[in-house]
């Protein structure tokens, strides 16, 4: 036996029967620029992990409309939604697949070419990296990890296990952005020294809420998996998990990711100098832990880069849905989810997910404009053909590793007071900083624990 296959045995033994199915340089393939695929020599078996809001969205929206593709399992700890989705899944497809509330059913299915973990972020690292042990390649919804030292254990299990991982920040497969990073190293905006991100927009509040019976059909002892055990709440649950630090971790790692992962592609950086973060819950009185408000500075060599968080701005609007795929550009000033690039020569405007990017000189005249479109289904043809080719996918696990860093960084500081902290990239922790550092890695709950050795 090998040793991949002992190590993955070991662990499966020491964690026993568990279900874990949870709610949930530039470069570029050539299936960003057509979709020309590998789709009509081949069937594409996959397992989902996952099948809440993003998951659904997934499967309705791309998975089932792709004659090439086939879901053998749907796997979530919530009987609800797996039963919802085995319905959509039969609908498209014809044929039941198989629902399991233990992802590794779908490991040990030598049928299976890959894994879709479309879980919360805190389940994000253990399903990919015993699915690279088992030999499937996986797609991972973004952010790649829950905390830095998982995000550099996904690189290992998917470079030892020579595994495809894409992680799910769509825009690394946008030709409109790669163009736009093309024209940035080529030196057209003149020197850059500042990058400025911004995340507003207006969300609900969740108010506050106690303590309550799991819902009929739940494994919540699985779905917490390695966070600490605590009574359930429904404030702690379906998608507003995304405001609690046990499991994710506030909206510049939910959403804001997508356009630091820009950010981060267009200057060509990856790892900061130093790194500070404010802010605070300024507006909302709910049970979010997370701030609604946040400023996180990044300082590389010769260059500053600013994320600007507010949950409670009605004026600031995502690109539209229905304008994505058109010619237009978005209303810059209010557009809630853009990058700024500010060079020397002029200043760029970075739409997400569609929207294109414009260039305006020293008098505020628009001296390039190119429109963009939503990457969703280029961003899944370059993972197939991947699979096929074994090419690294254009949102490799070790990019998302490095831009999702940058958003975990922000939070530690942001935790620790405010303060500045210094980082080293070799090492991927913080100088003679032992608070910050004991964020570096999450304390597991046995027997949900992410092996040293991957």
């Amino acid at each position: 036996m090998s040793r991949s296959k002992m190590n993955r045995r070991r662990f499966l033994e020491r964690s026993g029967r568990v279900a874990i199915g949870m709610t949930a340089g530039v470069r570029m393939s050539s299936s960003t620029m057509a979709s020309a695929t590998p789709r009509k020599s081949r069937k594409f078996v996959i397992g989902m992990m996952g099948t809440g809001g993003r998951g659904q969205w997934l499967l309705e929206e791309e998975l089932l409309r792709r004659p090439e593709i086939a879901v053998a399992y749907i796997c979530d700890v919530d009987e609800s939604r797996a039963t919802k989705a085995a319905k959509l899944v039969e609908k498209h497809q014809g044929g039941k697949p198989r629902i399991v509330t233990d992802y590794r059913h779908i490991l040990d299915d030598k049928a299976v070419d890959a894994l879709f973990n479309i879980t919360p972020d805190h389940w994000h690292a253990m399903g990919t990296i015993l699915a690279c042990q088992a030999g499937k390649d996986v797609y991972v919804e973004k952010p790649a990890s829950y905390c830095i030292w998982e995000g550099r254990k996904m690189v290992e299990a998917a470079r030892k296990h020579k595994r495809i991982v894409q992680v799910g920040t769509q825009a690394r497969s946008a030709p409109y952005v790669r163009r736009a990073v093309e024209y940035v190293r080529s030196g057209k905006l003149g020197g850059v020294h500042l990058v400025r991100i911004l995340n507003m927009k207006e969300r609900s509040s969740i108010g506050h809420k106690p303590d309550a019976p799991c819902p009929p059909g739940v494994d919540y002892n699985a779905w917490l998996g390695p966070a600490p055990r605590r009574p359930f709440n429904p404030n702690r649950f379906h998608y507003t998990w995304h405001w609690c630090w046990d499991y994710s971790g506030g909206d510049i790692i939910n959403d804001g990711i997508h356009q630091i992962d820009i950010a981060r592609w267009l200057i060509g950086k990856d790892y900061p100098e130093r790194v500070a973060s404010t802010g605070g819950k300024h507006f909302f009185d709910d049970d979010q832990e997370t701030p609604d408000t946040q400023v996180v500075t990044w300082d590389y060599p010769g260059m500053t880069m600013v994320f600007e968080l507010a949950l409670w701005t009605p004026y600031m609007k995502k690109t539209p849905w229905d304008f994505r795929d058109t010619d237009g550009f978005p209303n810059w000033p209010f557009n809630a989810t853009k990058v700024e690039v500010y060079g020397t020569k002029g200043i760029m405007q970075m739409g997400r997910h569609g929207g294109g990017w414009q260039v305006f000189g020293p008098r505020g005249e628009v001296v390039v404009s190119d429109p963009g479109r939503h990457p969703h289904g280029p961003h899944l043809d370059n993972f197939f053909e991947c699979i096929v080719s074994r090419a690294t996918p254009n949102a490799d696990i070790e990019e998302g590793h490095r831009s999702t860093l940058l958003a975990q960084l922000g939070n530690i500081s942001y935790r620790c007071g405010g303060r500045q902290l210094r980082f080293d990239a070799k090492s991927e922790s913080f100088v003679n900083d032992a608070d910050a550092n004991k964020m570096v890695k999450r304390t597991y709950r046995s027997p949900w624990v992410v092996p040293e050795e991957v």
